[in-house]
């Protein structure tokens, strides 16, 4: 296939999966000799139009992991984004616990959109709850393998045809896809789906954590009041100056716990090619 030029599509509210997908675009498109594009659909505003690429495209196509998934307030906006023959790479980031069926689940959206997904990658990044827990990555070793990687890719890009089958990825089929549920040590299922950040008196309402929600649900004229759902990103945690944000809820912290305590090994970077 010839490539005219190389794409970093990411949604990334804390920047990990924004540093692994530009390392790989941009080493893959100085391979290749050719320009590099790049498309945040992190912020609302960026889902409004259809994203849509040419044949002789390569498109580096980043999510987190989210309970073992494609975070799934994507979904809807993933599945106007046109392929049209463009090779793909999918690559998901998770929080060194496991990528479950997230990286299987991109490939076949990109696939039912039009793309060839050719080859693949899950890499680690700090957990969106904690601090420790995963700290730092994706760090230098990590995007050391990402530019070893993205030579590969724009080596094997070139053999690539409308009827190459899509790389094959750990996963399960469709049907048997379910999201990973938490569980105290009862074995009872923690539900923080509805848990949302306070705010603490260090807050000097600047407005910063309503500029990051990637969901758009804090309110601007006041930052304490959510207007939207919480997808637990932790962009208005992790990026608030002050430190104000912070989470209260026993579930949610019960499960923060329990993930920092018993993820604490260096998970491994997974390449598929």
């Amino acid at each position: 296939m010839q490539i005219n030029r190389v794409w970093a599509v990411y949604w990334s509210a804390t920047g990990t999966t924004k540093r692994v997908v530009k390392q790989i675009a941009e080493r893959a498109a100085q391979a290749l000799d050719v320009p590099l594009a790049e498309y945040d659909f992190t912020m609302p505003e960026a889902r409004q139009d259809v994203l849509s690429f040419a044949a002789d495209d390569l498109v580096i196509f980043g999510t987190p992991t989210y309970a073992g998934r494609v975070p799934n307030v994507l979904l809807k906006y993933l599945a106007t984004v046109q392929g049209n023959g463009a090779a793909a790479v999918p690559v998901v980031l998770f929080g060194n616990r496991a990528f479950d069926d997230s990286l299987i689940e991109l490939r076949d959206i990109l696939a039912d959109n039009g793309f060839v997904p050719f080859a693949a990658a899950a890499f680690v990044g700090e957990h969106s709850f904690s601090t420790t827990l995963a700290a730092g990555r994706p760090d230098a070793d990590d995007l050391a393998l990402a530019a070893g990687f993205a030579a590969q890719v724009a080596a094997r890009v070139q053999t690539v045809d409308a009827d190459t089958p899509s790389i094959a990825v750990s996963g399960r089929a469709r049907e048997e896809r379910t999201y990973y549920q938490p569980r105290d040590r009862a074995g009872n299922p923690v539900d923080i789906r509805k848990v949302k950040p306070k705010t603490s008196e260090a807050c000097d309402d600047c407005g910063l954590c309503a500029q990051v929600c990637p969901m758009g649900s804090i309110n601007p004229e006041n930052v304490r009041e959510f207007t939207g759902i919480c997808i637990k990103c932790g962009a208005c945690v992790k990026k608030c100056p002050k430190g104000a944000k912070y989470y209260d809820d026993p579930g949610y912290l019960y499960h923060k716990t329990e993930l920092e305590e018993g993820y604490r090994r260096r998970a491994v970077v997974s390449l598929f090619l």
